[in-house]
C-alpha cells in the first residue's frame, strides 16, 4: 500500500490552506463536524461532501506532498470480478472505487486516502492487500454510478457500519435483562451472532489471518471499541477496531463456531474450529478469557501446509546442523530444545521426528496439544481432566516398547525423572524446556530435583533458539551503518572495527510495507562433553557451563544471528530484538 510521508492532520491542514484548496472558515467548520457530528467523518470527507474543497488542488497536494499516484477512473474499464469485491454501498460510503486486481493486491482509487478506517474495513471485506491511488471526488462519484449498473446483488450486502444500532440494542438487552433464564439468554446471543455484519466480520478476520500467515488472532474488548490484532511473523499488528457494540456478538459468533457455551461469560473456555480455505483444512484453537472489559478471545491458526517440516528448512547453519545431526542420530539419550513460547520449538521437534521416522522405529509422542499430525507416528494428547498428564502418559508409553519418545514439555520434577530414566534405559527422548539458553536447560533439570549425575549421564545436548524475521526478498537493499550506530556496536565483536555492508527491506506491497516476509531461527547447539559432564556433576552455574561450551566450539544465538544478518537473511535490528540479552 502506498504510504504518505505523514498523516499528521496539522500538516495536511496547512498544505490545503497554502495551496488555496480550502478556506480557513470551511476548514474550521469541518473539524467541528468531525468532533461533534454523529457520523464522526474525517474532516476531509466533510469538506468533499459539502463541496467546500477544490478537488483538483487537493489531488495535486496529495500527489506532490504525499507521493500518491494519480488515477483517472473514467478512462479505465473495470472488470466485474473486481467490482464484486467492494459493494456499491461501501464505495459510496468511503468515496472510493476498485480499479484492478493483481494476484492478492487490489488497487482502489480514493478521494480521501487518509480514511484509515475505510481502508481497514476494505481489507477485511475483500481479504486483499490494498494499493491506493487518488482522484477527484466528483469523478469517483460519477464512475461509481456508471460502474455498478447491474451489480444490485452485490451492493445490497450490508457493510460493518450498517445494522450497528440493532446490535447495540441486542447487546444492551442481554446485559440489562438479568432475570432472563439461561435458555432465553442463549437465544438472544444466537440472534446477535447470526447478524450479517457480524458473520461477515468474523469470516473476513479468519480469511485474512490465514492469507497473511498469522499465527494468532487477538480479539480484545476495550472501553469504546473492540481491538482485533494478528501476530504476523511474530509481531502483533492491529487490523481493525469495530465498535464496542459488536463485542458480544463477535465473541458469541466465535463460540458457536468453536462449539463453546455461549451463555458462559465468567469462566475461561477452550474450543476448536475446523475451517476450509482454498481447499485446504485449517485447524484453529480458540481460547476465551473473562476480563474487566469483557471476554477476550485468542485464536491460534494451525495450518499444516504452511509449515514445512523439513530439518533442512529450519535455518540451521551448516556447522550447527552437523552438530545437531550428531545428537538426534544417537540410539538413546535425551535432547532438549529450549526457548520462550513461540520460538519454534515444536516445529524443530516435529521436523526432527520426520527426519528420523521409518518403519523400523516405534515413535510415540505425548503432547499438549497435538499441533500437527504426523503419518507413521503415534501421538498422544494430554488430558488432565481424565488423569492423562505428561507423567502418566510417559509411564504408559514406556510399556509400549518405543524407540523414540517425544515429550511436549517437561514441566515438573516427576516428568523430568521419568524422561531421564527413559533416556538411560535405551530410548531416544526429545523434549522442550523454557530456558534462555542451551546451558540453562541443564541447570533447570538440576533445579527441578533431578540428581546431577543422572542429568550428566542422560543428556546428549541442548539446542536454544529464537525466531527472527526474514528480509523481504522483493525489496531487499544494502546499506552501510553509521560509525556510531547501535547496530555497528552490537556486531563489533564479530566484525571488529570494520563497517560492513548490511541489509534491510525497504517495504513493498508483498511484505505489507514492513520490509520482512517469513521467519527463520537462530540457534546455539551445545553438545555434552566429558568436561561439561564433570561440571554438571559439580553443580556448576549456567555461566560456567556456557564458557566451556563456547571454548569447545559452540556459537551463541547472538553470533549465529549476526552471521545471518551479514549474509542478508535478516537484519541486525531483528537479532538485537530477540537476542540482545545473550551478550
Amino acid at each position: 500500500m502506498t504510504e504518505p510521508k505523514s498523516s499528521s492532520l496539522p500538516d495536511l491542514k496547512e498544505l490545503l490552506l497554502g495551496a488555496g484548496a480550502v478556506s480557513s472558515e470551511d476548514l474550521q467548520l469541518a473539524f467541528q463536524e468531525q468532533v461533534k457530528g454523529p457520523k464522526k467523518l474525517h474532516f476531509l470527507d466533510s469538506l468533499l461532501l459539502a463541496g467546500k474543497c477544490d478537488e483538483k488542488k487537493l489531488v495535486t497536494v496529495l500527489c506532490e506532498e504525499y507521493a500518491y499516484r494519480r488515477a483517472s477512473p473514467k478512462t479505465i474499464t473495470i472488470e466485474k470480478n473486481v467490482l464484486k469485491l467492494v459493494p456499491q454501498k461501501s464505495a459510496e460510503l468511503y468515496g472510493c472505487l476498485p480499479l484492478s486486481l493483481l494476484e492478492n493486491t487490489l488497487t482502489i482509487v480514493f478521494a480521501n486516502p487518509f480514511n484509515i478506517k475505510a481502508q481497514d474495513e476494505l481489507k477485511l471485506l475483500t481479504g486483499k492487500r490494498i494499493d491506493i491511488l487518488v482522484a477527484e471526488y466528483s469523478e469517483i462519484k460519477t464512475c461509481i454510478q456508471k460502474s455498478y449498473q447491474g451489480e444490485v446483488s452485490v451492493s445490497e450486502e450490508p457493510v460493518l457500519d450498517e445494522g450497528a444500532e440493532d446490535l447495540v440494542s441486542l447487546a444492551n438487552m442481554v446485559e440489562s435483562e438479568a432475570t432472563l433464564d439461561k435458555q432465553e439468554q442463549v437465544a438472544d446471543l444466537m440472534e446477535q451472532a447470526s447478524q450479517a455484519p457480524v458473520v461477515k466480520l468474523v469470516n473476513m478476520v479468519l480469511v485474512e489471518g490465514v492469507r497473511r500467515r498469522a499465527s494468532d488472532i487477538f480479539i480484545e474488548p476495550w472501553e469504546g471499541f473492540v481491538r482485533i490484532r494478528m501476530r504476523i511473523d511474530g509481531i502483533l499488528e492491529e487490523i481493525v477496531k469495530p465498535q464496542k457494540s459488536f463485542g458480544d456478538a463477535i465473541v458469541s459468533r466465535i463460540k458457536i463456531m468453536s462449539e463453546m457455551d455461549i451463555a458462559e461469560k465468567r469462566q475461561p473456555q477452550d474450543g476448536r474450529i475446523n475451517a476450509q480455505e482454498s481447499g485446504r483444512a485449517i485447524d484453529i484453537r480458540v481460547s476465551t478469557l473473562p476480563t474487566i472489559q469483557g471476554e477476550k478471545v485468542v485464536m491460534r491458526i494451525l495450518d499444516q501446509r504452511a509449515v514445512l517440516l523439513d530439518i533442512n528448512s529450519l535455518g540451521y547453519s551448516a556447522e550447527n546442523l552437523t552438530r545437531y545431526r550428531k545428537l538426534f542420530t544417537q540410539s538413546y539419550g535425551m535432547i532438549l530444545v529450549t526457548g520462550p513460547t513461540g520460538s519454534g520449538k515444536s516445529t524443530t521437534l516435529y521436523s526432527t521426528l520426520t527426519e528420523i521416522n521409518s518403519p523400523a522405529k516405534n515413535i510415540i509422542t505425548v503432547e499438549e496439544p497435538v499441533e500437527y499430525r504426523l503419518e507413521g507416528i503415534n501421538q498422544v494428547q494430554v488430558n488432565p481432566k481424565a488423569g492423562l498428564t505428561f507423567a502418566t502418559g510417559l509411564r504408559s508409553i514406556l510399556r509400549q516398547d518405543p524407540n523414540v519418545i517425544m515429550v511436549g514439555e517437561i514441566r515438573d520434577s516427576e516428568t523430568a525423572e521419568i524422561a531421564i530414566r527413559a533416556a538411560l534405559t535405551g530410548h531416544l527422548v526429545l523434549s522442550t524446556l523454557h530456558t534462555n539458553d542451551a546451558s540453562g536447560a541443564i541447570t533447570r533439570l538440576v533445579d527441578m530435583g533431578v540428581e546431577p549425575f543422572l542429568v550428566a549421564s542422560s543428556v546428549l545436548g541442548a539446542i536454544a533458539q529464537r525466531l527472527v524475521r526474514r528480509i523481504c526478498p522483493d525489496c531487499k537493499q544494502s546499506y552501510t551503518p553509521e560509525p556510531d550506530s547501535p547496530e555497528l556496536l552490537f556486531i563489533s565483536k564479530e566484525v571488529g572495527k570494520e563497517s560492513p555492508l548490511l541489509y534491510r527491506g525497504a517495504g513493498c506491497v508483498r511484505c505489507g510495507q514492513t520490509g520482512y516476509r517469513g521467519r527463520m531461527a537462530i540457534h546455539e547447539v551445545m553438545q555434552m562433553s566429558a568436561e561439561l559432564r564433570e561440571l554438571v556433576n559439580h553443580r556448576a552455574s549456567t555461566g560456567e557451563i556456557t564458557k566451556v561450551a563456547i571454548a569447545e566450539g559452540m556459537r551463541t544465538m547472538q553470533q549465529d544471528g549476526i552471521t545471518k544478518a551479514l549474509n542478508a537473511f535478516t537484519t541486525v535490528a531483528e537479532v538485537m530484538r530477540v537476542a540482545y540479552s545473550e551478550v
